[in-house]
């Protein structure tokens, strides 16, 4: 793998990751035209360390933000607290009930297959794209409807809201295009909860997610390792280090620019360009990519 096909990759994991576009898209539709395959175990492990570039972006990005609201006190530290748990419950309960569902039916002839297995489609990635952008475009025209009204306690953040953002959540996980923060955010700002706290939610949740995640990977990694053997891991794993940090700062830029056009009140725009790009996967598919 070559140093420029890297810094690429960083770069759409960096700026996607962390935009309501799907992360997970727009990386398998760039390996694909850079003639990479997304299953590949050094991919993985590039994608992990992206993942864990972004992850930190948003830790630093927020960590103003949540040290004033969310540790200005103990008891909102606990209600804070019990939300994420409730939330990232839901998502385990509902991602592993999703991706049983599906290895045990879509995957039921290929012995030893798994949810990866399916996660490099297009054909799969185009109509989870467009779910994607048709629920960030309803929760947008909601928003445009709701502007000028002054914020009131239904707006609030509440243990029943979280869970209901973390089963959502829960359906990203085994579909990739379903964009994470695009779907919570949306949910969020459709039951209600302001701009802001939908966002800043979204990410803490993101982080409380991330390393579960990574070590879901990781595992899968060294498995791979173990049965087929592959000497390009050692190799490319100083590239991955280099590809996190540019990943890294390609996040704190694009959570400015998601911030922006939070505040803007443009939020549908984003929906518009997921089922476009949903389209444009499609056409990428039929020409067999």
């Amino acid at each position: 793998m070559s140093l420029l096909k890297v810094i690429i990759l960083a770069i759409v994991q960096g700026l996607a990751e962390l935009l309501p576009v799907s992360s997970s898209a727009h990386v398998v539709v760039a390996e694909k035209l850079l003639g990479l395959d997304p299953a590949a175990p050094p991919m993985t492990l590039l994608l992990v360390m992206l993942h864990t570039g972004t992850m930190f972006a948003v830790i630093v990005y927020f960590w103003r933000q949540w040290r004033e609201t969310y540790f200005k006190s103990a008891h909102v530290f606990r209600t804070v607290a019990v939300q994420l748990i409730v939330a990232t419950a839901m998502t385990v309960i509902v991602g592993e009930a999703v991706i049983n569902l599906l290895e045990r039916t879509v995957l039921s002839d290929f012995p030893g297959a798994d949810i990866e297995n399916l996660f490099g489609r297009l054909d799969l990635i185009a109509p989870a794209l467009a779910a994607a952008g048709l629920l960030i475009l309803i929760a947008g025209v909601f928003e445009r409807r709701k502007s000028g009204q002054p914020p009131t306690a239904t707006t609030e953040l509440t243990v029943t809201r979280a869970g209901i953002i973390g089963l959502i959540q829960g359906f990203c996980l085994p579909f990739r295009g379903f964009s994470r923060s695009g779907a919570t955010i949306s949910t969020g700002m459709l039951l209600g909860v302001t701009k802001a706290r939908a966002e800043a939610f979204s990410f803490a949740l993101a982080v409380v997610l991330t390393p579960p995640v990574v070590f879901r990977e990781v595992k899968r990694l060294v498995q791979a390792q173990h049965d087929h053997g592959n000497s390009d891991l050692t190799s490319v794993a100083s590239l991955s280090v280099l590809g996190a940090l540019i990943a890294f700062a390609a996040g704190l830029l694009a959570l400015k620019w998601l911030s922006r056009w939070l505040e803007g009140g443009r939020w549908y725009l984003f929906g518009i360009y997921c089922l476009v790009a949903s389209v444009a996967v499609m056409l990428l598919h039929h020409f067999g990519f």
